[in-house]
């Protein structure tokens, strides 16, 4: 097993490598850190932090977006002994109430802008650092820096971090009651890097965006924690809207993306190409994606092409494929994962075809974030790869996935019921149904207490249902599919909000509103197709045969969706159940749809 290594002893060993080289950037690379800058700043903060009392065990909350002044405020939190972690921008007061009073942090490090939600939550917080501009009462981060005292010890306090101390708390946006905060200790991310690498190599001046919010643990993980063991370049895109353009600028060497950015990428290309002007250029790109999606198929149904269909999809990308990853930002990538919930694998498909393997990877904040994947040169599209080496696994009587090994965290934060329920004599039980073939490639179900039994006793999985339609047209956002002790399947469908727009401007619809698509003949009959396009991918009894699409965008850290864009089932059957009745009535509503009769064979 590889050495413990804690994150402050990663950092100052990284650090070192090249003090000149860049560390951290913004897009565009107006702002940036060198890896020497970047050292000493973390120093400075250490020693304030340590001034305001903070230490060993102490925790440190940070709110804020993806912005460089992010890690060396973070990193000398842990140099200072601290267990720093952040909360999503979106918690409310009284959410922030109950994830600070559960962490126990007397120091919150935040933009201005959520200085009075900070306070509004009624936690007796003693010190606001602000990083942005000032605001009466609070600290910006020079004064920080310059409480330091002159006799702190800064390589005696980070060196007397150990294995077992707690390096950062992860509250899972859980689909039901209050967020859990999962203790991650600096040996569980001491292995997480180094067995990850050992799979997925990670080097000194790998390229990277970190655009997910820094409370999500795929951001740590690969937008931090990788960063401060292997030495990997980040650049901060402080706003998602800008991520195509920060794709451009980085040409990133390592990337992931979770399944709905994937999907965005996947619309983008489509939509680009369906609007294409100039006939010789749009017939071009027809035939070049018509050959990619020939390499999707074999590669999806596990045959090779044979050396004709290989030496067209060498041509295509020879003449536009190569072009079109370029225009991505994507053409300089070693490789690109998808996590955090299952990507259809048409998705997969459709990427592979682009000359865009990308690895599947499985794991929860509970196993400190990825705990399965497989290099592309031996992915199998449509699984989530192997363990990592270290870890073991067993299938319960019932199906349910246990993991054991040195990634399980360390507990819930405050919540010892919850910990029994989840770790058995070491083992932890992950909630999802997961089998394993021969060659030890595992393959996620669904989550074990959303399988759907209908009423005439067959077991489906919701998420494969919905991954397949939503495969079928970039207009559906999300679906939730209804069918548990029903007769036959049902979906609430929403459109996707980014979709929305491009979708009107390219039909003409001068209102590009969730209301008024929702209620337009040309967007009925689209996604009707799609379902239908889907339908065609499941059994009978899996397919969906009747859908209302609702006037709504569902946003995530709202009443639907989970802020890690995860569905929550129960409150969304609460919320439309009158829709969900309409849909099993028997004289049909207007408004309540059925697949479209037409040629649904090939997606939207």
């Amino acid at each position: 097993m590889a050495e413990m290594i804690t994150a402050p002893a990663a950092f100052q060993a990284t650090a070192a490598i090249d003090p000149e080289a860049i560390a951290v950037r913004s897009i565009g690379g107006d702002q940036s850190l060198s890896w020497g800058q970047y050292a000493a700043q973390v120093r400075a903060v250490a020693g304030g932090l340590a001034a305001l009392g903070v230490g060993r065990g102490d925790t440190v909350a940070l709110m804020m977006a993806n912005r460089v002044e992010f890690y060396p405020l973070e990193v000398g939190a842990q140099h200072a002994g601290a267990t720093s972690f952040s909360v999503y921008n979106t918690l409310t007061a009284q959410q922030l109430n109950y994830v600070f009073t559960n962490a126990g942090n007397r120091i919150v490090i935040c933009e201005a802008q959520y200085v009075d939600r900070i306070r509004a939550s009624g936690v007796p917080i003693e010190t606001i650092v602000c990083v942005d501009h000032a605001v009466p009462g609070t600290l910006s981060v020079a004064q920080l820096t310059c409480l330091a005292r002159s006799d702190f010890d800064f390589d005696a306090t980070w060196q007397a971090v150990t294995g077992d101390d707690i390096v950062t708390l992860c509250y899972t946006s859980g689909t039901t009651g209050n967020p859990k905060g999962v203790e991650i200790s600096h040996a569980n991310l001491s292995f997480e890097c180094q067995a990850y690498a050992s799979v997925m190599p990670v080097e000194f001046g790998d390229r990277i965006t970190s655009y997910l919010p820094s409370a999500h643990m795929a951001d740590r993980v690969t937008g931090l924690y990788l960063h401060e063991y292997f030495g990997s370049q980040i650049t901060a895109v402080p706003d998602r809207a800008l991520l195509g353009a920060a794709l451009v600028d980085v040409r990133p060497t390592i990337w992931g993306a979770v399944p709905r950015v994937w999907e965005k990428l996947k619309a983008g290309v489509e939509f680009a190409v369906a609007g294409e002007t100039d006939p010789a250029r749009k017939a071009a790109l027809a035939w070049a994606l018509e050959v990619a999606d020939r390499k999707a198929q074999a590669q999806l149904a596990g045959v090779p092409l044979d050396d004709v269909q290989a030496a067209e999809w060498a041509k295509a990308d020879e003449l536009v494929l190569s072009a079109l990853r370029a225009k991505l930002g994507l053409d300089q990538l070693k490789w690109a994962l998808s996590g955090a919930a299952p990507i259809p694998a048409e998705t997969l498909g459709f990427f592979f075809g682009l000359g865009i393997p990308i690895s599947e990877v499985w794991g929860m904040s509970e196993l400190t974030c990825v705990a399965s994947v497989s290099p592309p040169t031996q992915a199998r599209l449509g699984t989530v790869g192997k363990l990592l080496p270290g870890l073991e696994s067993t299938i319960a009587e019932d199906g349910e996935f246990l993991v054991r090994g040195p990634l399980v965290m360390r507990e819930y934060r405050g919540e010892p019921g919850k910990t029994a329920e989840a770790l058995t004599d070491g083992w932890l039980a992950t909630g999802d149904i997961v089998t394993q073939d021969a060659d030890g490639y595992l393959r996620v179900v669904d989550r074990k207490k959303e399988l759907i039994i209908n009423s005439g006793g067959k077991n489906m999985s919701p998420a494969n249902i919905e991954n397949t339609i939503k495969a079928a047209t970039p207009l559906i956002g999300a679906l939730a599919t209804i069918g548990d002790r029903r007769p036959y399947n049902t979906a609430l469908i929403v459109l996707d909000a980014e979709s929305a727009e491009p979708y009107a401007a390219q039909h003409n619809l001068t209102d590009a509103s969730a209301a008024s698509l929702v209620a337009h003949p040309e967007v009925i009959a689209e996604i009707a197709r799609g379902v239908a396009a889907g339908n065609t991918h499941l059994s009978r009894v899996e397919q969906i045969k009747r859908f209302v699409i609702l006037p709504v965008f569902w946003e995530p850290g709202g009443d639907e969706i989970t802020l890690t864009m995860k569905l929550r089932r129960n409150p969304i059957a609460d919320k439309y159940a009158a829709d969900i009745e309409r849909m099993y009535a028997p004289d049909r509503d207007t408004d309540v749809h059925e697949p479209s009769t037409e040629q649904a064979s090939t997606p939207a």
